[in-house]
């Protein structure tokens, strides 16, 4: 969040900057496949977004001493590229925050990966952005779970991710780059749809018990297209296959 010297006004006439209202998604589209070495891929662009993942494994876990005899390990790389931004302009090499989205990332999807069917072995996870503007995290975590679906490794779920924010005495969905600068508080989470477990959570800010309800309702809601387009983007490889097929 940025400081209130300057602080552009983000919702005018009941609109947000970018004509959305306070409860839309920008406009999504997933991709499923596209790198061909990796066990799973996907490309996402997400508002002005643009990201890549890819899976690669089960494999022999390396150096040895990293294996565990009884389930595989997960590793999680998000990063941006040095162009994706102007603020990562000219950067090269993982910072804090790249180093921390790596983390939280990782832990989400070691939450539904079934890692027991893979012991000694590591899975490897790999997320480029190419284009930022704001819930890059949320979008790194959504396009990565569709490559995982490609790559096979079974899960117990598909995870989704958003976020909410408050700008004044308003909750907001999905905020851009200049939202999360400039919001009063903002909340990415990630939630596995099919018993509705929240796999992430984190907050910059402050906001109310209520406040975090009616952002809970917002992004479960949202949550519904967004799982809709990750298992159309999973369908439409098999789908084009079979249209061939048949003509």
């Amino acid at each position: 969040m940025g400081s209130s010297a300057n602080k552009p006004e983000l919702i005018v006439n009941g609109k947000r900057l970018d004509g959305r209202a306070f409860g839309e998604l920008r406009p999504l589209k997933i991709v499923a496949g596209g790198l061909k070495n990796a066990a799973g891929s996907a490309y996402l662009e997400w508002g002005n977004n643009k990201v890549i993942a890819g899976v690669y494994g089960p494999k022999e876990a390396l150096p040895k001493h990293t294996q565990d005899p009884e389930k595989a390990v997960v590793k999680c790389k998000y990063s941006m590229a040095p162009f994706s931004s102007l603020e990562e302009h000219n950067r090269s090499g993982p910072n804090r925050r790249a180093i921390e989205i790596s983390k939280v990332t990782r832990e989400v999807f070691e939450k539904v990966i079934l890692l027991e069917d893979f012991p000694g072995s590591e899975i490897d996870i790999y997320i480029e952005v190419l284009q930022s503007d704001g819930g890059t995290r949320a979008a790194g975590i959504t396009c990565a779970a569709v490559a995982l679906a490609m790559s096979g490794i079974p899960m117990t779920d598909l995870p989704y991710a958003t976020s909410v924010g408050k700008v004044g005495d308003h909750m907001i969905l999905d905020l851009n780059k200049i939202e999360d600068n400039y919001s009063d508080a903002d909340m990415p989470v990630a939630i596995g749809p099919r018993n509705g477990e929240i796999l992430l959570l984190q907050m910059d800010g402050t906001l109310t018990k209520q406040d975090i309800k009616e952002g809970m309702d917002l992004i479960r809601k949202a949550g519904e297209t967004i799982s809709r387009l990750q298992r159309e983007a999973l369908r439409a490889p098999y789908e084009r296959i079979s249209n061939k097929y048949k003509n």
